[in-house]
């Protein structure tokens, strides 16, 4: 190796060290302090005091109906997020991939809810949802009652709220997986969709047999980054219906948070927040894994 290639290697890690140095002080040691209170019964006001109770945070989070509803509610929301929205994602993707102006617009409309603030959202689609009161109601009953579907009390009945809270967030993050599968389209070759015309394939066999094959690490990819998000589903719930009713939207991440500042219970809420984080973490390596082999 010669003398400035060596310069360059010990130059490199001078460049890292302010990068490593905020990763280990904002993301590194409140994952081991949380990882040693989830071990105690550490207090909000005052961890200090924290004593060892050994597995109890654990075992007791399975005991606790309120938790095991927020960890369903998690999972059934990941459910009806992650599938839907891969799949219309994919499929609006193939429309808007053309290279005409009108199009390009076409996809800044679909992308433009991926940037607006969430609790902005959150608080236009409880009005939208708004059942009839007096003499008004909401835009969604009003279209539906077009179709003779009668009012619903889409955030107030605890087996719609859930379904109602899952489908604006489908809408709201559809554009942005749209635009990964739009640049996972560039890289489909275009010589293997004309063979497949030429000989004698629909539109719909060579999405099937085509597109869908050259495509399967960008699938993987969004149906990976999907199922972190719906995981992390905290702020709609929240603002919306404050995770009822009858804890019907409780998500984990919510009830993470009331255990740290309303119970202020920090070492059940950081067992909370580690076995969050154990699942997700699984999840995502399942996927890696599933990925790996497929390339294979």
């Amino acid at each position: 190796m010669m003398a400035w290639e060596r310069a360059r290697g010990r130059s490199a890690k001078w460049f890292l060290a302010p990068a490593l140095a905020l990763l280990a002080v904002f993301v590194v040691w409140p994952l081991v302090r949380a990882g040693v209170w989830s071990f105690t019964n550490a207090d909000l006001l005052s961890p200090e005091r924290a004593r060892g109770v050994g597995l109890d945070n654990y075992t007791g989070l399975w005991a606790d109906g309120r938790f095991r509803r927020a960890f369903l509610n998690t999972w059934m929301f990941a459910l009806l997020v992650v599938p839907a929205q891969t799949v219309l994602a994919f499929f609006m993707a193939l429309w808007v991939n053309r290279p005409e102006p009108a199009w390009r617009v076409l996809r800044g409309v679909f992308f433009l809810p991926v940037v607006v603030a969430m609790p902005v959202l959150a608080v236009l689609w409880t009005l939208l949802y708004q059942p009839a009161q007096g003499g008004e109601m909401g835009p969604v009953n009003a279209a539906l009652g077009v179709f003779g579907v009668p009012p619903q009390a889409w955030l107030r009945d605890p087996a719609l709220a859930l379904p109602a809270i899952a489908f604006m967030s489908v809408w709201q993050g559809v554009g942005l997986q749209m635009m990964v599968f739009l640049a996972g389209l560039q890289s489909v070759p275009k010589e293997l969709i004309e063979a497949a015309r030429i000989d004698g394939a629909g539109a719909w066999q060579r999405v099937w047999h085509v597109v869908v094959p050259s495509m399967r690490n960008t699938i993987i990819f969004v149906v990976t980054v999907t199922m972190i998000l719906a995981f992390r589903i905290f702020v709609q719930p929240y603002l919306m219906t404050r995770g009822g009713p009858g804890n019907s939207t409780l998500s984990l991440i919510q009830s993470v948070y009331e255990m740290t500042f309303v119970t202020q219970d920090l070492g059940r809420a950081c067992a909370a927040a580690m076995a969050f984080l154990v699942l997700v973490g699984g999840l995502t390596w399942a996927q890696r894994r599933w990925m790996k082999e497929e390339r294979e």
